[in-house]
């Protein structure tokens, strides 16, 4: 990260061993100490207007819109002008859960050879943000973001998460969904409310008429 330029690093209940040891990384030490800490994905990406997972594919099924690195790139760059955006990293040797994947936009891989499709971590981390300085360095004049909503600021992934879970409540108080919905069923919300592409300003107004409508059906009962 740090030779690349990019400074913001967050852990999801980093490897407290490994995290201690790596502090000591040549020329990193002060991107290093100022890392902050999630439990879980979710807290970690609220305020990114944009999150990526990275993905080997191998047997997975996958939910989500995959990209190319030099197409993801190309995206990445264009929704940075709007607000961050967070590339999500799984362990070397599980990937990314379904559960944590549910909270991207959509999925991005490294070319690999089929037969070792797994990454090091720092290596993975480093050949993508090597191809989003290589496209910054370029100085390209800034491209016009694929559905763009009228220039508004895009949803937040704390607003989106905050929408699917008043949906799943409202679909609950229904009886569309039962009281105990699968986690499945969620991850398919979340993953859902994302491929609308809502703006900030429509994430809020879809957020009140949810509110009002789980209310009114609470009335009901």
């Amino acid at each position: 990260m740090s030779n690349f330029g990019v400074f913001d690093l967050r852990l999801v209940n980093p490897y407290e061993k490994a995290f201690r040891e790596a502090v000591s990384a040549v020329g990193a030490r002060p991107l290093l100490s100022k890392a902050a800490e999630f439990a879980s994905v979710e807290e970690a990406v609220r305020d990114c207007s944009l999150v990526v997972g990275t993905t080997a594919i191998g047997n997975r099924e996958l939910q989500h819109e995959l990209y190319s690195l030099e197409d993801a790139a190309k995206n990445i760059r264009r929704k940075l002008s709007t607000g961050p955006v967070g590339v999500l990293f799984g362990s070397e040797k599980t990937g990314l859960s379904n559960a944590e994947l549910s909270h991207c936009h959509w999925l991005l891989r490294i070319p690999t050879r089929q037969e070792h499709g797994s990454m090091n971590l720092g290596q993975a981390a480093a050949v993508c943000l090597y191809e989003l300085a290589r496209l910054i360095a370029a100085k390209q004049p800034p491209l016009p973001a694929p559905g763009a909503n009228g220039g508004q600021s895009p949803a937040s992934a704390g607003q989106l998460d905050r929408l699917a879970s008043q949906l799943a409540e409202a679909l609950r108080a229904s009886g569309y969904l039962g009281q105990r919905t699968s986690a499945g069923k969620e991850e398919k919300l979340r993953r859902m409310v994302r491929r609308l592409k809502l703006s900030a300003d429509d994430a809020e107004i879809w957020l009140g008429m949810l509110r009002q409508i789980g209310w009114k059906l609470g009335q009901q009962k």
